[in-house]
């Protein structure tokens, strides 16, 4: 039976802890500084539990040994000593960060490992880019290659029509950091918030536009291979422009630890969410300019017993399927791995990938 060692005891690392003792082959420690944390997840019954600051390596380390895969479910800026410590005992890492200097850091640090290093598991970065990959594999030549993600609430009450479903640190850092795309062919920066646009699915309505992370590595590994290639989040209309106000005419974005405080304390928690995923890809194939789409709608489901959000079973999912793979055989087991190397039919077959659903 594989150990493995999950850090972060909060809404991702719980339900991951979860799914992996019901898989009935991996032995779960679950750590987190937090002992009020820890003691909600003790109900659950499916993993060791212990505290442990991560910021300290050599408590980590010590209690890092032995395990086959570290998991990270910690904020983006603690996981590059996360990383440092999976490759001094050997452990393959995992984590579902959607910061792009964190995920580099973590490149130089998997190289000549003997362990695997997959960071960006999660939704977007993570699926996104399988299912991306897999329509890009489809065409002769890429036009475009459009990647679009949204966690929305089921039932928005609030004029930004949107509650908290996730990290608010890793919803800040996406609203405020540059993006990566291709631009008629050329690789560019664009600015956060902008590149608005709508489109509807299954008669709702939705707009997207740019922010950070999302398009995970896929600007490294379609340059040159394709047109145009870009990423947005999807909200319900009006969203963009209130953030817009916040983050530029107040200037929340020059103080994102006061956004952080005003967003949690005005913006309620919903486990009544739905995980909108699009994926469109225009090219040419044999000649014949055509065009295929990836849709999934996905909803809050049971796992253990416990009712979880759509979000933290995409993202738990993505997580634990990528490490199964990689565990098993069905990806590389040394150095840094990308999510376009996951074939897209494996993930959906996969044990823990099969949460991702049926087309919408």
């Amino acid at each position: 039976m594989k150990k493995i060692l999950i850090l972060g005891a909060g809404k991702i690392g719980r339900i991951a802890a979860v799914m992996l003792k019901e898989s009935g082959d991996y032995a779960v420690t679950l750590a987190d500084a937090s002992g009020d944390m820890l003691e909600i997840c003790a109900k659950d019954d499916a993993a060791t539990l212990i505290k442990v600051d991560v910021t300290d390596e050599a408590a980590l380390k010590d209690v890092a040994k032995g395990h086959d895969a570290i998991l990270s479910t910690c904020p983006f800026f603690l996981n590059v000593a996360i990383a440092r410590v999976a490759r001094a005992v050997g452990a393959s890492y995992f984590d579902v960060t959607e910061d792009v200097e964190t995920t580099r850091a973590i490149r130089e640090i998997s190289k000549g490992a003997d362990s695997a290093f997959v960071p960006q598991c999660g939704l977007a970065p993570g699926f996104i880019s399988i299912a991306a990959h897999d329509l890009f594999k489809r065409f002769d030549h890429v036009n475009k290659l459009r990647l679009r993600v949204g966690a929305l609430p089921q039932n928005p009450t609030n004029r930004l029509k949107y509650n908290l479903t996730w990290s608010t640190d890793g919803l800040i850092n996406e609203y405020l950091n540059p993006c990566e795309a291709i631009l008629n062919g050329k690789r560019v920066e664009v600015l956060p918030l902008e590149g608005y646009e709508r489109f509807t699915i299954d008669g709702t309505e939705y707009e997207a536009f740019n922010t950070s992370g999302g398009v995970g590595a896929l600007c490294d590994m379609l340059d040159g291979k394709v047109d145009n290639l870009d990423y947005k989040t999807v909200r319900y209309p009006g969203h963009q422009e209130i953030l817009k106000i916040l983050i530029e005419d107040l200037r929340l974005g020059e103080r994102p630890d006061m956004m952080k405080e005003i967003f949690e304390n005005a913006l309620p928690i919903t486990k009544q969410d739905v995980i909108v995923i699009f994926a469109d890809a225009i090219g040419t194939r044999r000649g014949e300019l055509c065009e295929e789409s990836f849709i999934r709608k996905v909803h809050g489901t049971r796992v253990g017993g416990i009712d979880w959000s759509a979000i933290q079973i995409t993202t738990s999912a993505g997580l634990c399927a990528v490490m199964d793979m990689v565990l098993t055989g069905k990806l590389p087991s040394q150095g840094y791995v990308r999510q376009e190397e996951v074939r897209l039919e494996d993930f959906l077959q996969n044990r823990f990938g099969r949460y991702f659903g049926k087309p919408a």
